[in-house]
């Protein structure tokens, strides 16, 4: 049974404590290219000093076509080298980690901002889809497993700690999982072996890039809550199976920005009842697999996740919007100061990041850059 504030570790990734910051959209990088700058390095080593265990990033595109939002930090270039080694580098300077997060959001991807057509498994028009996308030819598949792979290469070099696979929130791979977006009929579709083929490629091919010893672990949903989409069945078969296949821990989210009020980032947790809303789910990933398993969303008080680490033996606890209003929260509980999150679940901190350059907590004023 683990305690919130004693060391923990990954692989061979040893972390201060048991909190994670789950990845965010900052709206911080360069509108075109993704490149960093200083105030995101700012703000990641903002949220070291805080006193979190583990940063995750921003979700980092891997090819232009699969960016969706402005300010969206990229990683298909060698040309980010030094802006990357100064960030690892000032987060490390504050006793924290950082892993990068890696995505490709497929049909979820804005022609508005990538510039090109989205494409995804299959051409078909869903609402979490902004446009019908191309649907990817078997070549075009291998091509962005290399480009997983060369990325996570990138990062390692780069001083990050860790990669995460982003196979939730229905971007790509959870596209592919999923039977909603996944209606092919070739060695990628059908069958759930089938569906999963591509999110396994993907993991092996970074895995033989970036060894055994290097942290890899993957954000999963475990329901769509979509009609047709991925169930927890399969998120459990898929999560057995990364498991076997030595994933390093899994994170688990759920929802896509078609789930209604059951999207990732929910609104209205105002009182403890509403909290914690993807546990359950997490537990029974928990005992499906042998690998660490992290819950995300809607944790804003420090006794849930006393009781989800510490009696419910989840690994790790996952935290984001919490964290724009109040980045050294972790240090404050800590430090005896128990009082839940100031957040209310508004969601309007990424307002901030569409039109203010940035996320920032609206309600009350305070900006967290």
């Amino acid at each position: 049974m683990g305690k919130i504030f004693e060391k923990a570790s990954i692989n061979t990734m040893q972390l201060s404590n048991r909190l994670v910051r789950s990845a965010t959209w900052e709206g911080m990088c360069d509108p075109v290219s993704g490149r960093p700058g200083s105030k995101l390095i700012d703000y990641y080593t903002m949220l070291a000093k805080g006193g979190i265990g583990l940063i995750i990033t921003g979700y980092t595109f891997i090819s232009p076509e699969g960016k969706q939002l402005p300010g969206k930090m990229g990683l298909c270039t060698d040309g980010f080298a030094d802006v990357y080694k100064k960030m690892t580098d000032k987060v490390h300077e504050q006793g924290s980690k950082i892993a990068i997060q890696l995505v490709h959001a497929g049909g979820q991807a804005d022609e508005k901002h990538s510039g090109l057509p989205p494409v995804a498994p299959s051409a078909i028009k869903v609402d979490q889809f902004p446009e019908i996308p191309a649907m990817l030819s078997q070549e075009d598949i291998k091509s962005l497993v290399d480009a997983f792979a060369r990325a996570s290469l990138r990062a390692k070099t780069y001083g990050f700690d860790a990669v995460q696979i982003h196979a939730a929130h229905g971007y790509l791979v959870n596209q592919f999982l999923s039977p909603l977006t996944n209606q092919r009929s070739d060695d990628y579709g059908g069958s759930l072996e089938n569906r999963a083929r591509f999110l396994f490629e993907v993991y092996n091919k970074i895995r033989s890039e970036v060894g055994e010893s290097f942290p890899l672990f993957i954000k999963l949903n475990a329901v769509d809550y979509v009609d047709g989409g991925l169930e927890l069945k399969d998120a459990l078969w898929t999560a057995d199976k990364l498991s076997q296949m030595g994933i390093d821990a899994i994170e688990v989210s759920s929802g896509t920005g078609a789930s209604g009020a059951r999207t990732p980032v929910r609104t209205k947790i105002l009182s403890p009842d509403k909290e914690a809303y993807n546990l359950e789910v997490a537990l029974a990933i928990k005992e499906n697999v042998s690998c660490p398993v992290m819950v995300v969303g809607g944790f804003r008080s420090f006794d849930k996740v006393k009781a989800a680490i510490e009696d419910m033996e989840i690994d790790f606890v996952s935290m984001s919007r919490p964290l724009i209003r109040q980045p050294d929260l972790p240090d404050q509980w800590a430090h005896g100061d128990h009082g839940s999150a100031e957040c209310i679940s508004c969601n309007k901190c990424f307002a901030g990041g569409l039109f203010k350059g940035g996320i920032f907590c609206v309600p009350l004023g305070k900006k967290s850059t």
